[in-house]
């Protein structure tokens, strides 16, 4: 079966073997999870934007698929995104090797290495350690360097947070699940604190106390009962005019007439329809009016 010239076969050549699954390449899926934008696929560029599930986007590109959703492929994955409140803008630190590298000429790997670090243990955001952004301030830390500190401020602007405010960054299938169940928790909490403050905004206009405002009828009809008028005040008593009110009738001045008038003459007068001669006059009837009668 050939093999001349002393040539062996191996056993891998001669009998064939299942073929093995392709392998992801972890270092191009990192890279399109870290570097791009999740919705366009384009790299990202400043303002970098991440939704409650951690996942990352450029600007350009929600404002984009808010305008128009047809465009995108996938836009079924972002239902969540309904308005720009939905997503924020993150504060990264820049790392330091990028900024010495512009002055210099030094050669910069961009596939391999990122523009972003941790400002506590210094660690590349390029998807080899687990990042995560605090929903208070939207600063971005890794999550080893949050557990070295051990503490509920933020060490970059000082706020304070809570555990649940913390959000990881392009996070696991499980991960992801339970985000979206804070986000309706987060959601629901809010629609109960607004509706409690525009009750007590119309307890406040009506004068109710907020004991009196019973939980069955609504602050809104409360306010409108209470703003209609009794019957009692809206037929009030007419007013009766007081003595001194009608002793001290005013007397009204004699209008100013050229009949009035002493500096004009009586035949000026007789020009004018309201002299007496005119008054006096025999009007005609108005079935055998004549236009030539004076």
């Amino acid at each position: 079966m050939g093999c001349d010239g002393g040539t062996i076969p191996r056993r891998d050549e001669l009998v064939r073997r299942k073929k093995k699954p392709e392998k992801k390449d972890k270092d191009a899926e990192l890279s399109a999870k870290w570097k791009h934008c999740a919705i366009s696929q384009e790299p990202l560029r400043n303002p970098i934007l991440a939704c409650e599930l951690g996942r990352l986007y450029n600007k350009e590109s929600v404002l984009e698929f808010l305008l128009d959703k047809s465009k995108f492929e996938f836009a079924e994955n972002f239902s969540h995104i309904k308005s720009l409140k939905d997503v924020h803008e993150l504060n990264f630190t820049d790392s330091s090797y990028m900024k010495c590298a512009e002055k210099g000429d030094a050669y910069i790997d961009s596939s391999s290495r990122s523009k972003y670090i941790c400002p506590i243990a210094g660690l590349e955001m390029s998807g080899k350690y687990r990042f995560v952004y605090l929903l208070k301030c939207f600063c971005v830390f890794s999550e080893r360097g949050l557990r070295e500190v051990k503490s509920d401020t933020c060490s970059k602007c000082c706020k304070k947070y809570s555990s649940d405010e913390i959000i990881p960054l392009n996070g696991t299938p499980e991960e992801v699940e339970k985000l979206r169940s804070r986000i309706e928790e987060r959601k629901l909490k809010a629609k109960l604190e607004r509706r409690g403050k525009k009750k007590a905004r119309a307890e406040a206009a009506v004068g109710v106390p907020p004991t009196e405002a019973t939980d069955d009828e609504p602050p809104s009809k409360v306010a409108k009962l209470d703003s209609k008028p009794s019957s009692s005040s809206a037929k009030a008593p007419p007013k009766v005019a007081s003595k001194l009110s009608l002793g001290k009738t005013k007397v009204k001045p004699e209008e100013k007439t050229i009949q009035n008038d002493p500096t004009k003459s009586t035949a000026y007068k007789s020009l004018f329809n309201t002299c007496e001669k005119a008054r006096n006059q025999m009007q005609p009837h108005w079935i055998t009016h004549n236009p030539l009668y004076y």
